[in-house]
């Protein structure tokens, strides 16, 4: 049933703007969004097709001029400032993702709307070697105070393996070390480079349970203290070496490399030296393995002609790579993809049980110095990525790879 007419509610003195995304709502398809207006009236939008209902709360007319010229952008932003509630922000994204045609503008937002931001993310945050420093302490060294409240007690930022099972993150994090290390058929003294070692918790695996020794790189100096500390004085101290240090400046080689979830951060103009250097980097024989996020082929050249929320508020830098991207930077370096494991949907679950802890420890997040407007911006963060997760509009895979 079309429920775009389930009230009598005039609008003609709603703002020029308002009436214009409020226009684009009268064409959505799949599920309901139910959409309450500054003065306490609601209407019902959608009905013809099942799926997803959601509501969004608008409380103040502006915010729908900073959705429609910032589209993911200006929601968050209108998000941040309360000038719009939204109950359940996963929901209501993947909602607006199912009615993709009829709300472009209200996804992508305009052209010019949308300059300033572009200019932003392509001139101000490349990286460079100086440019990845900055970056990274961007997002980081926010303290690790903060990131152990959510994270599990590994301290793993990355996507999980649940593999269908209802496990502990935990451990759904040590399957996901697991399964790259049998990938890269590492054994007892293999030296492993970690191209972006985070919080040292893979390293500190791969040394306990297979032997190897790991040299791990960081441009994080909060991520490096930590991942020094967990294994000071304990019997693998010896087999873990954890370095400040960008990956184009690495020397040696290597029985295997190992990089989860750093390629993100490398930007488009430096892939070239990424997948180069892993290949200079690899002895004969070696194996290297990189869990990547990824964006959907048919997607990525709008996405990387443009500019989002994630590049906006959370990872200054980044940018992902498409399946396809991957396969050509991979040759272009003369490394042979062996294989590739997708599981998008553990990402949506590891975001949703961070959500879950980040939700239960506001009180200490804010007496460590993260306001309102701060917390906003993440709930909507998790929210944002799971729902891209879950849509399939990202997904995340390990891909593995040898010297051709």
């Amino acid at each position: 049933m079309n429920m775009s007419v389930s009230a009598s509610i005039d609008l003609s003195r709603a703002p020029a703007m308002a009436r214009l995304l409020i226009s684009l709502f009268e064409r959505l398809q799949v599920g309901v969004m139910t959409v309450q207006f500054p003065d306490g009236s609601q209407r019902h939008f959608g009905g013809k097709v099942e799926g997803i209902n959601a509501t969004l709360i608008i409380n103040d007319w502006t915010a729908c001029s900073q959705i429609l010229r910032a589209g993911d952008i200006g929601l968050a932003e209108a998000y941040r400032d309360k000038k719009i509630e939204m109950p359940d922000i996963t929901a209501l994204l993947l909602l607006a993702m199912a009615n993709e045609d009829a709300l472009t503008q209200a996804f992508y937002g305009s052209f010019f709307g949308t300059l300033f931001y572009k200019i932003k993310h392509f001139l101000g945050n490349r990286n460079t070697r100086k440019g990845s420093k900055k970056n990274i302490h961007a997002h980081y060294d926010l303290g690790n105070d903060f990131y152990k409240l959510w994270l599990d007690r590994g301290m793993t930022y990355s996507a999980a393996l649940f593999d269908g099972t209802d496990i502990s993150l935990e451990d759904a994090q040590t399957a996901k070390y697991e399964h790259l290390l049998d990938q890269l058929d590492v054994k007892a003294g293999d030296h492993i480079l970690e191209i972006g070692c985070g919080w040292g918790g893979f390293a500190e695996h791969a040394a306990r349970t297979r032997g190897a020794r790991v040299t791990g790189i960081s441009l994080s100096q909060e991520q490096l203290k930590w991942a020094r500390e967990r294994v000071k004085g304990t019997d693998i101290e010896d087999l873990c070496e954890f370095r400040f240090q960008d990956y184009r400046d690495v020397k040696g080689q290597f029985d295997a490399i190992a990089s989860v979830e750093m390629i993100e951060a490398v930007g488009q103009a430096f892939w070239p030296s990424y997948f180069g250097q892993i290949e200079r980097l690899l002895k004969p024989g070696g194996k290297a393995g990189i869990q990547a996020i990824t964006i959907a082929n048919e997607r990525f050249d709008d996405y990387a002609s443009g500019t989002d929320f994630i590049q906006q508020y959370i990872f200054p830098g980044g940018m992902l790579l498409s399946p396809q991207a991957i396969d050509e930077q991979a040759a272009k370096a003369s490394l042979l993809v062996e294989s590739r494991r997708f599981f998008g949907l553990d990402y949506a679950e590891t975001l949703r049980r961070w959500r879950v802890e980040f939700e239960a420890n506001l009180e200490e997040i804010g007496a460590q110095g993260f306001d309102e407007a701060f917390q906003r911006i993440w709930r909507f963060y998790y929210a944002y990525c799971e729902a891209g997760f879950d849509s399939g509009r990202t997904d995340v895979c390990q891909v593995v790879m040898s010297k051709s």
